[in-house]
């Protein structure tokens, strides 16, 4: 099956200024992205998706094909992901090419590796499912989260209160690294999480969101105690 990976990174970040091409222990972050893309060896294109010059000159230095750039609406602060990818879909049609499954990559994921994209990828093929998408387990509890209310601290769910941790269902969160979808059932459903997804459970190690400076640092902390 004919297979692309779809690297979204836009120019327009705010809280980290120029984030998608920022050095991250030595390299531009995207490049973590590019490399783990292209090492899969699972991709018949890998390509970034940007509206910025430097951006896609990053892009093509580190490997990546940029064939065409975002238009504007693709470009705002508003536009979906899922907008984005039915873009480059469109394009790609416009140059003759279609692509039966897709796999849509963040550019700010350094933990990112090609076996966990290899991975991903089978199981995507294996099992006929919509879509494989990485998540971790939350570190603590939800079901024993606190609140404040009038000033005081108290149980949300109080029945879960004296529970032990091991006996409560586990909750995940996205992992926010890539999306492996059929593209079929991405352009009927024009969602990224559909009907029949998948988990890729990961590790809080293989984890970090990088939205913030303080989340930064902590992630080349963190990159740095893989080794």
């Amino acid at each position: 099956m004919s297979k692309v990976a779809i690297i979204t990174a836009r120019g327009g970040s705010k809280r980290i200024p120029r984030k998608n091409i920022k050095d991250f222990c030595g390299r531009p972050i995207l490049a973590y992205s590019i490399e783990a893309a292209l090492e899969s060896g699972v991709f018949d294109t890998v390509m970034v998706s940007t509206e910025d010059e430097e951006i896609g000159e990053t892009a093509r230095r580190w490997g990546a094909e940029v064939p065409f750039f975002r238009s504007g609406e693709t470009a705002g602060d508003f536009a979906s992901t899922a907008d984005v990818i039915l873009e480059v879909l469109a394009e790609y049609e416009k140059l003759g090419k279609a692509y039966e499954m897709l796999c849509c990559i963040y550019p700010t994921a350094p933990f990112l590796t090609a076996a966990r994209l290899r991975e991903a990828m089978e199981l995507l093929e294996e099992s006929g499912a919509d879509c494989v998408q990485p998540v971790v387990r939350f570190g603590f509890p939800p079901q024993r989260c606190l609140v404040e209310e009038n000033g005081l601290l108290k149980f949300k769910w109080a029945q879960y209160r004296n529970a032990r941790s091991q006996d409560l269902e586990p909750f995940y969160h996205d992992a926010g690294q890539f999306y492996c979808l059929n593209t079929a059932s991405f352009r009927r459903q024009r969602v990224l999480v559909m009907e029949k997804t998948l988990p890729l459970v990961l590790s809080e190690m293989e984890v970090q969101d990088i939205d913030t400076p303080e989340d930064w640092r902590l992630a080349e902390v963190k990159y740095g105690m893989r080794s």
